[in-house]
């Protein structure tokens, strides 16, 4: 009698524990086959994004002599950049092209996304199409075609002005060339954006609409007061998209080079500077700083673009 009570704690425990071993077990199976489909992922971030980030800070800290080879600089690269007029250069440009082409594109970006959202625009369908269709246009192949209508000599819009008897205008001149350059992006990335904004609108609750209508709000009352703070995430989001685009410029001052020889200098973007850098005076160490510096300057115009925002957002206490 006493060994069979003595044993029902035993028998009661050996229970509760294969339960749970099996769990644990299975858990541990889930766990496994989560890194194996995690692995391909893993292996492609740290080799083709960490490996060449480490690599490049490396490269950044040496420069190459002809006598003595590379040497240990520290940060003597990076003061460089902060002294180079070329680079400072052309981070002024991309500022100024941040600060007018980036709210003009976003602005159309906008209208396009609200008159579709709208209803009241026939063949939506294949108006959207029509505007995200440029963005589908290799970013070569469109600087190239713009290159080609820019052009003083050959170009169409120059032999329009002729044909009526107007002075051409030179659209590769050095006033000009900034302007030229943010038309082929505006042109480019609109529909991009505008997909963003739309798919955001599409999102909000249509009982909001129909709430609004009926107290009598018109369609631009409904815009500005429900719609646009409804996809203000997505609004930030095309933001930093556009900051990165600007100052990663590279596909339209290297193809445009070849057009405009006198206008756009090695150094007329910084990324398209590094790249000239790299590959054409051979200083791999300070184009790696300079591509540093790039990243830091993003980083930093994104972080204060994000913070402003989120300061402006009402605060639900």
């Amino acid at each position: 009698m006493t060994q069979s009570v003595a044993s029902a704690p035993v028998r009661t425990r050996e229970r509760t524990e294969r339960p749970r071993r099996r769990h644990s077990a299975t858990q541990r199976r889930l766990n496994r086959a989560a890194y194996l489909f995690v692995a391909p992922f893993m292996i492609v971030f740290i080799v083709m994004l960490l490996m060449p980030l480490i690599y490049s800070g490396y490269l950044s800290l040496f420069t190459t002599q002809l006598v003595g080879g590379q040497t240990f600089a520290a940060f003597a690269n990076y003061l460089r950049a902060f002294t180079d007029p070329d680079f400072l250069a052309g981070i002024g440009r991309m500022a100024l092209f941040l600060v007018i082409q980036v709210p003009i594109m976003l602005a159309l970006s906008l209208f396009f996304a609200l008159a579709l959202d709208s209803g009241r625009v026939r063949g939506s369908v294949a108006l959207r199409l029509l505007i995200f269709l440029p963005f589908a246009v290799p970013g070569v192949v469109a600087t190239l075609m713009w290159g080609y209508l820019y052009g003083n000599d050959f170009g169409p819009i120059a032999q329009t002005f002729r044909g009526i008897g107007l002075p051409a205008p030179d659209l590769l001149s050095a006033q000009n060339m900034l302007g030229s350059m943010m038309n082929i992006v505006t042109w480019a990335f609109v529909g991009y954006n505008m997909i963003i904004m739309y798919a955001a609108l599409r999102s909000i609750p249509t009982e909001l609409f129909e709430a609004a209508e009926i107290d009598g709000a018109s369609q631009w009352r409904v815009a500005w007061n429900i719609k646009i703070p409804g996809i203000r995430p997505a609004i930030i989001l095309t933001v930093i998209f556009s900051i990165i685009g600007t100052f990663q410029l590279f596909n339209e001052p290297s193809l445009l080079h070849n057009l405009a020889p006198n206008v756009i200098d090695n150094g007329y973007t910084p990324n398209y500077y590094a790249y000239n850098l790299a590959f054409t005076n051979q200083d791999v160490n300070y184009a790696a700083a300079i591509a540093f510096l790039l990243g830091l300057v993003i980083a930093i115009v994104s972080y204060v673009v994000q913070l402003s925002t989120q300061r402006r957002e009402p605060r639900n206490d």
